[in-house]
């Protein structure tokens, strides 16, 4: 029996009913049997009355907002009379008539009258609380009289208007949803054809008699079908766009927007495999050719009757002998993956994708860092493969607290950038700060990675000081994960941004900590010393050069014993070009060249620009010693802001002298201790100052003695010691 004709039974009943309680009025008087009052009775079914005929008008909504789910059932009722399937289908369209927030399919029902009888009890409840408010209220008896002779004049004839009406209404949305199905081919008609065909599995689920396991597939297949063509929000906030389900379709959309048959390297391979034609789309270079041939071979095996009607399924889970296989239906997502690397399987007929990790990337062995070197320690670096780096971090800290988020930057680069921290340690508003700043970045590519990356999330302007550590080292890093930074690691870069960052973590080394602890301190103040002469020694010497009345009669010796032709001023500036120079060289000259270049700059520079006059000997000892210390800061970066301000600063003293001195250094201490890196101050634990941390900066303290985690970092655990340790 379908909805509509329990309602026509209700409405008939209800009509007799009626008319015996009228009957009953007059034989016995306005008092019925029961008790209470007929006209509150009468009001009542009036009520109930009105809730079916707008459970009517909810159906006639549903039935033109889903025009795919009214032809399938019209469908199904002209070819196989299936009335379970009818009453299904009916219920299917009042659900989606209901709020989307409230739209639920229970995956636990046992058949489709169970759903569809759901729907009538709760309208059925409904009813039953609507007569008993409508009983309590006495300000409604006055109108009952009126709404029962207006009902009993509406329900003559219902019956037979409700079926009319039926089929009038079936008969008009079938035409209406195969004009609009014809309409919509090019403009959202996947939408349409999704969801019949998501329906069409929903019923094909319950049909089969899985019971709870046949529920949840064909609610599953529901929601894909309902999702088919539309776009939804993707993984990256982007829009959802739905892959092709026929096989030719599929090819032509890669030839237009992968160049397949215009690239060389973009490989579509088409087989038949069980009776399923299918398609593997994959990058000649990229993708490992001896796992694909291996999967290959063991698909060719399959016949006919391997594979279930659920195609994806069966190859995914059974057929697929590969570690790591995902589903996708964003077309853009499975081209992003394929473009990574990974190998896409298509099955015709299928809205969806089998993407399989078979990556073969050209990459190189891991080598000792050239900026960081040690005597003692490992010899690893950090390659240009992701994936590489943060194993060699992984091995380091077997920790299961160690996390792994990857995210995609750059429009067009769609570069892997992976945050690496450890959950229970690292702060979480510095966690969700970083990814925040990285997941708003919006540029159409990364191709110089990092550095980019750097500037897109730390915005410094002009300033020349690094607000980011870069280390190459996968054991700095580890320690640096331990203490609560957070690591970025970006895919092609060799190179690992340690946040948040102070100026005291780009003067140390890993060497200070693989020595004792009394010599690691010593290493590390004779690198302060060198940083601080880099950046302060050449300024100061020429102040006193240009005044010499201040330069003290214990330190005459110092003073320059002949001039040049040239100002010393002028002199130290074209000795930091010339350094500069040299510098350049050295990189770009090919290694068993710079033995040599080495040898000329020396002869050149050192001696003959003397002899010549060009410059005197304190210039190139002044310059030598600034070169010296600049080229022992560990970090790259800092040593050329150091550069920078140090030829600010020989400009300011040539023209101001003192006052130009001292404005100039006043004003890079201001700008060092303005400065923040993710709302850390730069220059802690000096300013704000904090004598724990200040002891770590100047002391190489034993590990044993090293039993905290700088409050720099606002740690969830500041002890490093476990409870029970030293």
């Amino acid at each position: 029996m379908t909805k509509w004709q329990r309602i026509k039974r209700i409405g008939d009943e209800s009509e007799e009913k009626l008319e015996h309680e009228y009957e009953l009025e007059n034989d016995h008087g306005s008092e019925h049997e029961n008790g209470h009052d007929f006209t509150d009775r009468a009001d009542g079914d009036d009520d109930e009355w009105s809730d079916l005929l707008e459970e009517i008008d909810r159906q006639d909504q549903a039935e033109r907002k889903h025009p795919a789910a009214k032809a399938e059932l019209s469908n199904s009722r002209d070819s196989d009379g299936s009335r379970e399937q009818e009453d299904w289908m009916e219920a299917l369209l009042l659900e989606a008539s209901a709020d989307p927030g409230e739209r639920v399919i229970d995956g636990d029902d046992r058949g489709k009258d169970d759903f569809a009888a759901g729907l009538l009890d709760e309208e059925t409840h409904g009813r039953s609380d609507v007569n008993d408010d409508v009983s309590d209220d006495d300000d409604r008896d006055t109108r009952s009289g009126e709404r029962r002779d207006a009902a009993l004049k509406g329900r003559v004839g219902s019956g037979a208007k409700f079926e009319e009406e039926e089929r009038s209404g079936r008969e008009e949305e079938a035409g209406a949803s195969r004009v609009r199905s014809q309409g919509d081919e090019g403009k959202g008609g996947s939408r349409v054809r999704g969801q019949a065909k998501g329906e069409q599995e929903s019923v094909r689920g319950y049909d089969q008699g899985k019971g709870e396991q046949g529920a949840d597939k064909s609610y599953v297949a529901m929601e894909k079908g309902r999702k088919g063509g539309h776009s939804a929000p993707g993984t990256n906030g982007e829009q959802m766009e739905p892959i092709p389900d026929e096989i030719e379709v599929f090819v032509e959309r890669l030839k237009d927007e992968a160049g397949y048959k215009t690239s060389f390297d973009v490989i579509v391979r088409q087989m038949t495999f069980g009776g399923k034609k299918t398609a593997f789309f994959m990058l000649n270079g990229l993708s490992n050719g001896l796992i694909m041939t291996e999967i290959l071979q063991r698909l060719s095996f399959l016949e006919t009757d391997n594979i279930s009607t659920h195609a994806v399924e069966s190859f995914m889970k059974l057929y697929v002998p590969a570690v790591q296989v995902e589903q996708e239906d964003d077309w853009t997502m499975m081209m992003t993956s394929v473009l990574s690397g990974s190998t896409g399987m298509y099955i015709d007929g299928e809205p969806t994708m089998l993407i399989i990790d078979a990556k073969s990337f050209p990459i190189r062995s891991p080598e000792e860092p050239a900026l960081e070197r040690v005597v003692r320690g490992s010899r690893d670096g950090f390659v240009e493969t992701l994936l590489m780096n943060v194993s060699l971090v992984r091995r380091r800290l077997r920790d299961p607290m160690l996390r792994y988020e990857i995210l995609r930057v750059g429009e067009r680069t769609r570069s892997d950038v992976c945050i690496a921290y450890i959950d229970d340690i690292v702060d979480k508003k510095l966690l969700e700060a970083i990814r925040d700043k990285i997941s708003a970045v919006e540029i159409d590519g990364l191709p110089l990675a990092d550095k980019q990356l750097e500037e897109a999330t730390v915005k410094r302007g002009w300033n020349p000081y690094p607000l980011v550590r870069y280390s190459e080292r996968p054991d700095v890093v580890a320690a640096h994960l331990l203490d609560g930074n957070v690591a970025v690691f970006v895919d092609t870069s060799p190179s690992v941004m340690i946040l948040p960052t102070s100026f005291f973590d780009l003067v140390q080394h890993a060497e200070e900590n693989r020595q004792t602890p009394f010599i690691g301190t010593y290493l590390r103040w004779v690198r302060f010393l060198g940083i601080m002469g880099s950046l302060l020694l050449v300024p100061l010497w020429l102040l006193f050069a240009l005044k010499p009345e201040m330069l003290p009669a214990a330190l005459s010796f110092i003073g320059p014993a002949k001039t040049s032709r040239l100002p010393i001023a002028v002199q130290f500036l074209l000795a930091e070009v010339g350094i500069d120079l040299m510098r350049m060289a050295a990189i770009h000259t090919p290694t068993p060249l710079a033995l040599a270049i080495s040898l000329v700059s020396a002869i050149l520079v050192g001696d003959i620009a003397v002899q010549t006059g060009l410059f005197i000997n304190e210039v190139i000892l002044y310059m030598a010693v600034a070169a010296v210390g600049m080229f022992a800061t560990p970090s790259y970066e800092l040593s050329l802001a150091n550069r920078v301000v140090r030829l600010l600063l020989i400009c300011l003293v040539a023209v101001f002298h003192v006052p130009g001195l001292v404005v100039g250094w006043t004003a890079v201490f201001l700008i060092l201790v303005m400065q923040r890196s993710f709302n850390r101050p730069y220059m802690w634990p000096f300013i704000p100052f904090d004598a724990r941390g200040m002891v770590k900066i100047l002391l190489r303290l034993p590990v044993m003695q090293n039993k905290k985690r700088p409050n720099l970092l606002r740690p969830q655990q500041s002890d490093k010691m476990p409870e029970n340790g030293g």
